[in-house]
């Protein structure tokens, strides 16, 4: 009794369900500071200046003041969590605004010019006059400088990861400088008569320098590993109490299963234990150029009535009918190769201006079965689902938004509509096991790579020769992971989140004490918020006001 009065206290069940009742102590605070934040990103809008990140190390700083006068022990179960949440958020803010710092050193011999790139950007935000004289004189020695930078580049011997930080930092830098011409070219004749030759002559110099960077190899992948102490960073804040280590070890014990149940299934189809030839028989189970929008519709149907008619979760009717398909572009297929989902659902399939070769990857790495598993986890119950409550229920954390919990309750669902025997066939199997083998991989070559222990081109092979992946796929996939677009922690997320939801319904569901469709829809009212509070909250255990998670989820699976 005591639970159900927690959870509707916590869902607003018992009160108008499909509508947020949630009441917290901080909302105000949070919501004030999400306001403050995307104004300083409009106005300190330059990544890794050092204005920025002064201004917002300042931010941070008086928001902490402020939290620091709630008084903690009067707040509700809500607003505890919503106290840890946003110092939580607070402290991994400013500890990255330091790592932030560190790496932009380290590349600053490498991009002589940016300081002044950036501080003529700078005044202009902060309407200073400029002189256009003056300016001149400094654009000409940005030309000097990145010309001198360019011939120094080979003797430098600076580490290639360096090299492609300082190439990505290179072209947030040219944006910046085209911006501030572009201000007062044309509009002010007396910038147009001593800028234009100027500018033109340190464009083309910036130009010719970043060409000079990168690789020889154009399909080259290029990363930069973040490093130990930026994993631990967002581990903490995500409240997982492991070391990077620990996950790659567990990673593989996770693998290694996933390997015999392959095994398993590959004897039903006849191939005895070499589960590869399995898999590649799973791969021709594709259907003909321009059937796949027909193949996503009924699987997504499938999908949605598997669920409803359990009792899993609640599926408002408003989010069966808002969702659609597009198609990925080739060129999104470079980073995307497998679909891609939440509002709506983006197909990745062949199209005529890619090489045979090309098309027969594609038509294989989106086969039946393997997309019977990525359709629901982007629709219903995965992403869409989740996007469509999040924007009605607590939408105020969306600050505090974590891919252990987005990333991690789609393939939560994988795991437990397997466990529920939603594969039918040995080939249905292979295919869920493709994406969980691929999760367990996710985390053994991301935070390899993360801890410089595994190059790109090797997680390429990795992902090749351990998982089954067609190389154009797996090469997409480690770009996708490494290009900069994805936090570090990012590809670990999945898994990691996913064991976490399976632990906690262990606890609370198969105990008895709530339903599948209760916990899913508690689960998906509380938003986008690491999964330990969650369950801090669920569970009533107490939260204190120094409250860490020491919660080994792992050793529970």
């Amino acid at each position: 009794m005591k639970l159900l009065c927690l959870l509707a206290l916590m869902t607003g069940i018992g009160v108008a369900a499909d509508v947020d009742n949630s009441t917290s102590e901080l909302r105000p605070l949070i919501q004030r500071f999400s306001s403050d934040a995307q104004s300083l990103e409009r106005t300190y809008a330059i990544p890794y200046s050092d204005a920025r990140r002064a201004r917002f190390d300042g931010f941070y700083s008086e928001q902490q003041a402020e939290l620091s006068k709630v008084k903690f022990d009067t707040l509700s179960t809500d607003g505890r969590v919503d106290y840890l949440l946003f110092r939580n958020l607070l402290d991994h803010e400013r500890k990255q605004l330091q790592i932030d710092a560190a790496r932009a050193k380290e590349i600053q011999p490498l991009l002589p010019f940016g300081r002044t790139i950036v501080n003529l950007e700078e005044a202009r935000k902060r309407m200073e006059k400029l002189n256009p004289q003056t300016a001149a004189a400094l654009v000409a020695e940005i030309a000097k400088s990145a010309d001198g930078a360019r011939k120094e580049l080979d003797k430098s011997r600076a580490k290639p990861t360096l090299v492609n930080r300082a190439a990505a930092r290179l072209t947030e830098l040219r944006k910046s400088f085209k911006d501030w011409r572009d201000f007062y070219q044309g509009y002010d004749p007396q910038f147009t008569w001593w800028l234009a030759d100027p500018y033109k002559k340190a464009d083309e110099a910036l130009d010719a320098y970043g060409k000079a960077m990168k690789p020889a190899d154009s399909t080259a992948i290029a990363g930069d590993p973040a490093g130990r102490e930026a994993l631990l960073n967002d581990l903490s804040y995500n409240m997982i109490p492991y070391t990077p280590e620990e996950l790659i070890e567990r990673a593989r014990t996770e693998f290694a299963w996933c390997e015999r149940e392959m095994i398993r299934a590959s004897r039903e189809m006849g191939f005895g234990d070499n589960w590869k030839l399995a898999l590649e028989k799973v791969k021709t189970d594709y259907v003909a150029p321009g059937e796949q929008p027909e193949l996503v519709r009924k699987l997504a149907q499938e999908a949605i009535d598997y669920v409803t008619q359990r009792d899993l979760v609640t599926v408002p009717a408003l989010a069966k009918e808002d969702w659609w398909e597009e198609m990925l572009s080739p060129e999104r297929q470079l980073v995307a190769p497998f679909f891609l989902g939440g509002d709506l659902i983006l197909v990745a399939y062949p199209t005529d201006t890619m090489t045979q070769e090309q098309k027969l990857m594609t038509l294989r790495g989106n086969n039946v079965h393997f997309a019977r598993s990525t359709v629901f986890h982007e629709l219903i119950p995965g992403h869409h689902l989740q996007f469509f409550m999040s924007s009605r229920y607590r939408a105020y954390r969306d600050p505090f938004q974590t891919p252990f919990w987005s990333e991690g309750n789609a393939f939560y669902w994988e795991l437990l509509l397997w466990d529920m025997g939603f594969p039918k066939t040995p080939e249905d199997r292979i295919g869920m096991l493709f994406w969980h083998m691929h999760r367990a991989a996710r985390i053994i070559f991301s935070l390899s790579f993360h801890l410089e222990k595994m190059t790109a081109p090797e997680a390429v092979d990795f992902l090749v020769e351990r998982v089954g992946f067609e190389r154009d796929n797996a090469a997409a996939e480690v770009r996708r992971s490494f290009d900069g677009s994805y936090p570090p922690i990012y590809q670990s997320a999945y898994m990691l989140g996913a064991l976490q939801f399976k632990a906690l319904h262990k606890e609370l569901v198969e105990s008895g004490k709530m339903t599948d469709r209760d916990f899913h829809d508690t689960i998906l009212q509380q938003n986008s918020i690491p999964v330990a509070l969650i369950r801090a909250a669920l569970l009533q255990q107490p939260i204190p006001q120094n409250f860490q998670s020491s919660w080994r989820f792992w050793e529970t699976q």
